[in-house]
This record gives structure tokens, sequence and C-alpha cells, in this order.
């Protein structure tokens, strides 16, 4: 087969992971993989591993991305692959548009992955009309089942997004160096329980309700101290601003770091005892948290979206009805008093397996290949 995936850009992200994850597959497996991007720093990294990379502007989100079509459109003719999948809004109007314009019985096959809960309008529409379409969950299933009626049942098809188990092992811990660089770092942390949030620094991903947690346990003598990592984008700078300063009115300056953006998540996870996840609004899915599964530490979360499919199968002791404090409280302190482990981390959410049903997709639509 040749397949073509579409995505904004190539940098950071769960979107992009998973495209050069399936792009490394294809390649492995003796099919040709190409990525059309605006371009970014995974873009070496994508082409170092077989994968060709073609650049066009397809990431604006304005009337002016159509200009593309025509461009597109040349592609497709060039290189002929047979299937063009689709990651996200834009390019999949633009790689549509082009596909309209091409001979129904030869053009590539059409396939859309639905990676979020997108708002619910015509704009987003296009991402439930794949011959095949991918929904990274089964409450994205449901999404698109109960909001785009006219997509038939029969073409979706649920594949969780999957963790590499080699780069995370159930029992990981970080090495002696970053351990005893870890512990003059952050003093304050020894003899309290460690508990991580994880997550970009939004409103959505519920930093008060894990300030009022550990508030909580305070009041009722659980030493622990709280660890925020995640990056602060220029606009969200105000609301960093609000976080500090309900951190000082509820009197846990000394029970809350913020770690700031870090590339060592998986280290900072396994020398925390309980990670978290507190988004207001569902997951679809929750890379973090399957990660943190993975090497085997209990999750909390709230008990709805993509995450509350995890915690049901690997955790159920850790699910929190949405924006229940108390409940917070006493989950994470008897999760600490019970030392509770979560389930080892196997099929469907493995990377092998994410790639091996996406691929199977693939030849449903080119059996002869």
């Amino acid at each position: 087969m040749k397949v073509l995936q579409i995505l904004p850009e190539l940098n950071a992200g769960g979107v992009e992971r998973g495209t050069l994850e399936i792009a490394r597959a294809l390649v492995d497996a003796g099919h040709a993989s190409l990525v059309v991007s605006n371009g970014g720093r995974l873009v070496a990294e994508l082409e170092a591993a077989g994968s060709r990379h073609i650049e066009l502007p397809v990431h604006r989100k304005s009337l002016g991305s159509l200009f593309q079509i025509s461009a597109l459109r040349k592609v497709f003719e060039q290189q002929k692959p047979d299937i063009v999948h689709a990651r996200s809004r834009v390019p999949a109007w633009i790689a549509w548009l082009a596909l309209r314009g091409m001979d129904a019985k030869t053009r590539p096959h059409f396939v859309t992955t639905v990676h979020g809960f997108y708002s619910i309008n015509f704009y987003s529409a296009i991402m439930a009309r794949g011959e095949r379409v991918i929904a990274v969950s089964h409450c994205i299933r449901d999404y698109v089942t109960q909001n785009y009626r006219k997509t038939p049942v029969s073409v979706i098809r649920v594949i969780p997004r999957g963790v590499e188990l080699a780069e995370l092992p159930r029992g990981f811990m970080p090495d002696a160096e970053w351990l005893k660089k870890w512990a003059k770092t952050y003093p304050q942390l020894a003899g309290k329980a460690v508990l991580l949030l994880p997550g970009r620094i939004t409103r959505l991903k519920g930093h008060e309700d894990f300030f009022a947690m550990i508030a909580g346990l305070k009041a009722a003598g659980i030493p622990a101290h709280g660890l925020v990592v995640g990056d602060t984008h220029a606009k969200k700078k105000a609301y960093m601003g609000e976080l500090r300063a309900s951190v000082e009115n509820l009197g846990l300056k000394d029970d809350v770091t913020f770690l700031g953006h870090r590339g060592d998540i998986r280290e900072i996870m396994a020398v925390s005892d309980i990670i978290y996840c507190l988004s207001v609004q569902p997951e679809s899915f929750g890379r973090t948290t399957l990660e943190a599964f993975a090497i085997g530490k209990p999750v909390v979360g709230y008990n709805h979206g993509g995450v509350a499919e995890q915690l049901g199968g690997l955790f159920p002791q850790g699910a929190v009805p949405l924006r229940d404090v108390n409940g917070l409280v006493k989950t994470t302190a008897s999760i600490l008093s019970t030392k509770a482990v979560p389930g080892v981390v196997g099929e469907p959410f493995t990377k092998e397996a994410m790639c091996a049903a996406t691929l199977a997709v693939y030849r449903e639509l080119v059996p002869g290949k």
C-alpha cells in the first residue's frame, strides 16, 4: 500500500506522535508512507524512519487554505496513494475537496481519525465523512454516532491510542543521578505523598480542584505535596497568576510546586505516588493517564470521557464523580493507605495493537494490497 497522512504541522502533540507511529509501522511492514503538513521539528524523525514528507501550508484555519486544494490534488495525482488519512479538520476539508475533483473510480480512499470532542457544526462534520472513521475511544464513537447521524455505524472503527511499553516498563525508576538531583532540587517533597497533576495550564485541567484536594488532605493530617507540570502559553500567563494566588489564599505555598514544562515526565511520574486527570471537560482519550498506568502508577481521575474507559478497565477505584473534591480527598487517602496499584496495561492500549488495527483498516479499503 501507499498511504498519505495529512495533518496541520509536525510539532509536539498526541496527533503528531500517532502520525509518526503509523508512518513507521507502514514502512516496517513494507508499505510506502507519505505525510503532508506545514512542517515542524518532527519532520527529521519522520524521514529518518523511512517516510517522505511533503510540505504544504494546510494548517491555517482560514478560507485562504482553500487555495491549497489544487496543489494537494497534484500531489495525489503524482504520488497515487491508495489511502488519504486526515487527522485534523482543516487538512481534512482540503483533502476531501481535492479528492472530489478526481475520478471516483481511481481516486484514493478517504480515512479520518476523530481525535477529540470537536464543536458540533458543519466545519467539524468533515471528520465523520471518511470511508472509514477511526475513533480513539468508545466515547468518541458515541460522539460521532449521536451528532453525525449520516455516518453509518458500520464505517466507524474504535482504535485506542497506544503506548510503547518498552519505553514505559512497569516498575520503571529513574537512574541514581536523576534521583540525586531531584532530591537536592526539591527537598520539600521528603516524607510526603507526592501527587502529580500533568497537563497544559488552562482552565479546563482542574487545577483549582487539585489545590482544594491538597488543602483537604492537609486538614485531615495527611502530609502531601502537589506537583503541577505543564507548559504555560503566553496567552495563559494571567491564568497562571490566578493559580499562584489561589495557592497562596489556600495556605498551600509550601505544599504545591509548579514545575513548568518538563521533558522528564516519565521520571516525575515514577517518583510520584498518584497521578491525576481532573479535566472538567471529558478527554477524548488521555495518553498521559495511560503512560502512568503503564509504569504501574495509580491514577485518580474524573469519571468521564476516555479516561473513564481506562479507569474502568485498569483502576476503577481511582474514578471520582466530576468536581467532587471530597471524593478526591477520600479516594486519595484510601489509595495512599492501601497502596493500591493498577492492572497491567496490554491490548488494546499498546502501540503495536494501535498500529496493527490501523493498518487493518487500510487493508479493508484496498484488500488486494
